[in-house]
């Protein structure tokens, strides 16, 4: 997939980033290498490839034993009562929210 200059412009506008017309070029051609990159790895069959991260605790040898369980915690809900002092400290508060300025003009 090749990226156009204007594929990198409409990026920019999004972004708010005000780009000279070297860096258009620059990012495009680095977009591009990027994308090329991607399509060489959805080429690989990784199918039989094991996953290499481990999402659950390791006993001390190393090794997760199979079928063992995590020992997890019990969620316990507890009180959060920071919203009024934080509020306090903002310099445009209308409880219970905060004001700030506009920053979208489109």
């Amino acid at each position: 997939m090749k990226i156009s200059r204007e594929d990198v412009l409409g990026v920019a506008q999004l972004a708010h980033l005000e780009l000279a017309p070297e860096e258009v070029e620059t990012y495009r051609a680095q977009l591009d290498e990027i994308l090329a990159y991607i399509g060489k790895l959805q080429e690989l069959d990784v199918a039989s490839v094991e996953p290499m991260t481990q999402m659950l605790p390791r006993t001390a040898g190393g090794a997760t034993p199979a079928g063992a369980e995590p020992e997890l915690r019990d969620d316990v809900l507890l009180p959060c009562n920071v919203g009024e002092a934080v509020l306090a400290e903002a310099p445009d508060a209308a409880r219970p929210f905060f004001r700030v300025p506009k920053v979208i003009e489109r």
